[in-house]
């Protein structure tokens, strides 16, 4: 019995320890396609992954809310760029609300977080936004900002 306790015990440790890990790579790594059905704001949407709707956060940037200045505009343009658009949404993180945040993509190619910032409608989140691409979502801000 004692050695029936200890293999038992040690396979919920493993699990413990394995589970949690193994969860959140694939989080990380998890991509889909899926038709936008909604955009709430200019920074989230609503993506129809095989008949679930998805919200996404978009990873790295941030737009005015609605009753702010220019939130209007910035959901208008995240809508005209994306709504009714299939994209490819390239998972990063979930965020405390439970929406999936991630880097989302036109068929084109046009990554959609990239062209808000370009366009003006959004600020880099320097705070979450640590990839690579961010220098250059950073300078794309900026010249929005100049322009």
């Amino acid at each position: 019995m004692d050695n029936r306790r200890a293999f038992t015990h040690g396979r919920r440790l493993l699990l413990a320890l394995v589970l949690p890990l193994a969860m959140g790579l694939a989080t990380r790594v998890w991509s889909f396609e899926g038709k936008v059905i909604g955009v709430s704001d200019g920074d989230t949407i609503t993506v129809l992954n095989e008949k679930t709707p998805v919200k996404v956060r978009l990873y790295g940037i941030d737009c005015p809310e609605k009753k702010q200045a220019f939130g209007t505009r910035a959901k208008q343009f995240t809508s005209d760029l994306v709504f009714g658009k299939v994209v490819d949404v390239e998972t990063v993180d979930t965020d405390r609300y439970g929406r999936t945040v991630g880097i989302v993509k036109l068929v084109d190619g046009q990554i959609v977080n990239e062209e808000i910032a370009r366009a003006g409608f959004a600020w880099v989140y320097g705070t979450y936004c640590k990839k690579p691409r961010c220098l250059e979502w950073r300078r794309l801000e900026d010249e929005a900002r100049a322009a």
